[in-house]
């Protein structure tokens, strides 16, 4: 049974709480942690577990074999620093750190540390459907793959969202699994500004994100944000003998006064909530024997931290914009992008 401490308890805390409490099997929530020292304690009330004080001593505890990290953005460093030194994998939500400078501190102590201790959590990777397409490329079923499309739509979002937001922390998501499907780095990124939404009031909304595949491949991922029908998320590649893509995520259709209906996922919890599950029930099984996780790496998060820096300057500069990586450690030389 692998005992795990959850630093964090907000919303996505709570979530990965549930799911390891009630879904997932071989694992145990045995100490909480947060800024809040009233919900940390409601939610150790709820789950038996420890209730620390501080992230580090949540780390430090003997009794923890793994760690959560939940927390604020700008937390995610200290703590993810903190477990790599007690020697103690950590599965850490995007963002791995919200610097690439903080992103390469991290991938140089785990680095120093020999071994691989970090996974990060971009949970693209573990849906079904985008599973399914990567097989379909790799088989080479539809031939040399030359563009993908992509969408990512939102119902609505709050007003303390920006325009950089639209990258940082949306399309983050798509720049990842960019990476993964294709299995190879991002050579450049632009950003082109089409007619604002009058949904979104002041925010410019939508974009569109254009990136250059090292290989040769383009990737454009429209980011609508305010689009008021639903959360939708697609992704079509086209190849050289055929196009493979995603299918629509509702189990049904109906009919009824002569309309045929198909319903859209209403947040990202509902279209991805499977995909979370396997995630973390995969990262569990890949260090339940002390073996390394071998999901998304430090590596993998410090490269969507520079094509993101990339993309906000595109988006403010109007300019294609190079991504450039610094030298990759051994460590990571296995190509986890590639898995």
């Amino acid at each position: 049974m692998l005992n795990v401490g959850v630093i964090g308890t907000g919303m996505i805390g709570q979530d990965h709480i549930r799911r390891m409490t009630g879904v997932l099997s071989g694992v145990r929530v045995v100490a909480v942690a947060d800024v809040n020292p009233i919900l940390a304690a409601e939610v150790g009330a709820r789950t038996g577990a420890t209730v620390h004080a501080a992230g580090e001593e949540l780390i430090a505890d003997p009794a923890v074999d793994a760690v959560v990290v939940c927390s604020w953005g700008p937390t995610h460093e200290q703590y993810v620093l903190a477990s790599i030194a007690a020697g103690k994998p950590v599965f850490c939500e995007k963002p791995l750190a919200t610097t690439q400078e903080a992103c390469l501190r991290i991938v140089a102590a785990e680095a120093a540390h020999g071994s691989r201790l970090v996974q990060v959590g971009f949970m693209r990777r573990y849906d079904a459907a985008y599973r399914a397409l990567k097989r379909v490329a790799d088989a080479g079923d539809i031939g040399m793959p030359l563009m993908m499309h992509c969408a990512h739509r939102n119902p609505l979002v709050p007003d303390s969202y920006s325009s950089q937001s639209a990258i940082v922390d949306t399309a983050v998501h798509e720049i990842d699994m960019v990476r993964w499907m294709f299995g190879e780095e991002i050579a450049a990124a632009r950003v082109l500004i089409p007619r604002k939404s009058r949904n979104g009031g002041p925010l410019q909304d939508p974009l569109l994100l254009i990136l250059e595949m090292a290989g040769g491949a383009l990737v454009d991922v429209e980011i609508s944000v305010n689009i008021r029908y639903g959360y939708d998320i697609r992704g079509e590649i086209v190849g050289e003998n055929g196009t493979a893509a995603l299918r629509e995520q509702s189990p049904v259709s109906v009919r009824r006064e002569g309309r045929l209906t198909t319903p859209v996922p209403a947040d990202w919890r509902e279209r991805f909530i499977l995909a979370y599950d396997t995630e973390f029930q995969e990262w569990i099984n890949s260090i339940a024997d002390g073996g390394p996780p071998v999901g998304p790496s430090a590596w993998d998060g410090y490269a969507a931290a520079v094509v993101c820096d990339a993309g906000v300057e595109a988006l403010h500069s109007g300019r294609r914009m190079d991504v450039s990586l610094a030298e990759q450690p051994a460590l990571y030389r296995s190509a986890e992008v590639t898995r």
